[in-house]
């Protein structure tokens, strides 16, 4: 399954919002030095109760808008 990710960095709190096929993701870490990617896989991987490697950042590794992969092997 691939989703369009929206990133919020620096926010107050994490959380995540489903909108269709998009996802909009508060992240509390900067984007400096991939923490933000790192929290986000984190995030994910919580929100769909699936373990960390089941997921990748497919593009966008440096913007807000991603696209990313979830295999969950179903």
């Amino acid at each position: 399954m691939i989703f369009n990710v929206r990133v919020t960095a620096r926010a107050s709190r994490n959380r995540v919002e489903q909108i269709e096929n998009t996802l909009k993701v508060y992240l509390t870490k900067p984007a400096a030095d991939g923490l933000a990617n790192a929290q986000l896989i984190d995030l994910l991987s919580a929100h769909f109760k699936i373990k960390k490697y089941q997921i990748s950042i497919k593009s966008g590794g440096k913007s807000r808008h991603k696209l990313v992969e979830i295999n969950a092997g179903i």
